[in-house]
Order: structure tokens, then sequence, then C-alpha cells
């Protein structure tokens, strides 16, 4: 995360709470590396907690944050200023870790060269849990991005419907729809194994 905390060093404190997200995006697009410092420096914290509830460990959310403040750097010439800057770059961050995510899984998901089961498991309870494991992956990520988010956010990291709302600034009823669509989708997905 050096990186990224080293982009923030520069800006003079005064500026942040005077000029708008708007404004500072236009000069970054004009060439001003202290008004994307001010940027970053505003958004830190929240996209910081974001990340560590989407990846669950703080080293990962450290590089997540840092790849999405330098993805929004590139694409900054195409982001339109008449929209607002937060929505946009918490959507990039969400998305990068989603990706992140599901790159991580599929990797712990591959079985390596030699990995057999243990004499004493039972085969058919292996195979009835794979089988339900895949079709839950599978169920998972057919998900929109959203609620599978909201999903993880609170059946994983265990975070309270507030937490959550606070983390990807919306309110808590819409978390609450969103976690009720998708157990809703999950349980009609996995109703053959009840």
């Amino acid at each position: 995360m050096t990186a990224a905390r080293a982009m923030v060093g520069s800006a003079a404190s005064e500026d942040a709470p005077l000029v708008g997200d708007r404004e500072l995006v236009e000069r970054v697009k004009n060439g001003d590396a202290a008004a994307y410092d001010v940027l970053v420096r505003r958004h830190l914290a929240r996209a910081t907690m974001v990340a560590r509830r989407l990846l669950g460990n703080a080293e990962d959310a450290e590089d997540l944050v840092q790849e999405a403040f330098i993805r929004a750097l590139d694409r900054i010439s195409t982001f339109d200023s008449n929209r607002a800057f937060a929505p946009w770059f918490f959507r990039l961050l969400i998305n990068t870790g989603i990706n992140a995510r599901k790159a991580r899984a599929l990797r712990a998901a591959e079985p390596e060269r030699g990995d057999f089961p243990s004499g004493g498991a039972n085969p058919l309870e292996m195979a009835e849990r794979e089988e339900f494991r895949e079709r839950f992956l599978a169920a998972l990520e057919s998900l929109p991005p959203r609620q599978r988010l909201v999903v993880s956010m609170f059946e994983v990291d265990g975070l309270s419907t507030a937490e959550i709302a606070d983390a990807l600034g919306i309110s808590s009823e819409t978390v609450r729809w969103h976690h009720h669509q998708a157990r809703q989708a999950l349980r009609q997905s996995l109703a053959v194994f009840r």
C-alpha cells in the first residue's frame, strides 16, 4: 500500500474541505497531481474498510485499495465530471475486489497433484459435499454483484446490516432487500439438497 499512501502525502490538507470532488477531478484531468492526492486522502479510509470487508484480510485489502486508486487514476479521463466521484470509484473498487475474490477462489478450488482424500473419509459424503459446494458456488456466481457482495459481507464476514450499509454507501433497507433477494435465489438454486 506504500504507493497509495505516497500518493496522499503531498496535498495541502486545507484544500480538502474547500474543494468538491468534481472540481478535484477536473484538476486531475488537467494534470494536477495534488488534486488526486486530496481525492485519495478523502476516500482512503472508507475504501480500506470496504476492501477489508470484501477480501477479509488487511494485506489483500491494502493491495486492492492501491490497485483501485491506480485504476481510477488511469481511467479518470473517461470519468463524467457531472457525476459524483465516490459511487464511480467504489463501484470500481468493488468490481476489482469481486474479480480478485473469484481468482482467489478458483486458485483455492484447483486440486494440486497428489491431493487425495484420506482413507477414513466416506467417498459418498465427500462426493455429496463437493456437489453441494459446486452448486453453491455456481448459485453465488449467478447472483448480481451487489447481492453477492451483501451475502458475503453478511454471511461470511459477519457484518451487521448497518456496517454493510455504511461500507457500501447505501441504506440499511437496501442492504436488507439485497440480502433477502440473494438468500431467496440461493434457496431456490439449492432446493434439491433439502
